[in-house]
């Protein structure tokens, strides 16, 4: 199984700029085995299981509860049984469709 995640968690308590916190997610992310993808609105990952996606989730809220009192949080799943590796696959595809050179 397939479980690609997107979310975004921030704390809404600290000004303007939040990058520090959101590092701190990153950092938590890098860390582990797990295929991400950060953009400028979010983080993508992939893992087998929503087991696996929500104890990422969960570590993803323990970095910044400590000293933040309000923490908001956006999540996304495309769940899929029998296929992995989407992360990368499902860009393939679409650049594959508008002729683009794909590099593997």
């Amino acid at each position: 199984m397939s479980v690609l995640v997107e979310f975004s968690m921030f704390p809404t308590d600290k000004g303007e700029s939040v990058s520090q916190y959101v590092s701190r997610i990153i950092k938590m992310i890098d860390e582990t085995d797990i295929p991400y993808k950060l953009t400028p609105m979010g983080t993508v990952f992939e893992v087998e299981s929503i087991e696996e996606a929500l104890e990422i989730i969960n570590k993803a809220y323990k970095q910044l509860e400590t000293d933040c009192n309000r923490v908001y949080s956006v999540v996304k799943f495309d769940i899929r049984k029998g296929l992995s590796g989407r992360l990368q696959q499902k860009i393939r595809s679409v650049e594959q469709k508008l002729g683009k050179q794909v590099n593997t």
